[in-house]
C-alpha cells in the first residue's frame, strides 16, 4: 500500500505528526525541526500554515 501524506494525531493541527508518520520519525523530532526553522530562518511558521491548509485529514 502506498503511503499518503495526511494530518496525524493533533497537538495543534496535526501537521508535524502527519509528516513524522510519513517519514517514519518521532513527532517530537519533527516539531523541533519546525521550531528551529522558525527561529533560525523564519520560514517554519509559513510552511506550517501552508501545510495545515493543504494537507488532507485522515
Amino acid at each position: 500500500m502506498k503511503k499518503r501524506l495526511v494530518k496525524g494525531e493533533k497537538k495543534l493541527f496535526g501537521v508535524c505528526s502527519g509528516l513524522a508518520n510519513y517519514f517514519d520519525v518521532d513527532p517530537t523530532i519533527m516539531r523541533v525541526i519546525f521550531l528551529a526553522a522558525f527561529l533560525m530562518f523564519g520560514t517554519g511558521a509559513l510552511l506550517y500554515i501552508i501545510l495545515w491548509i493543504v494537507m488532507p485529514d485522515k
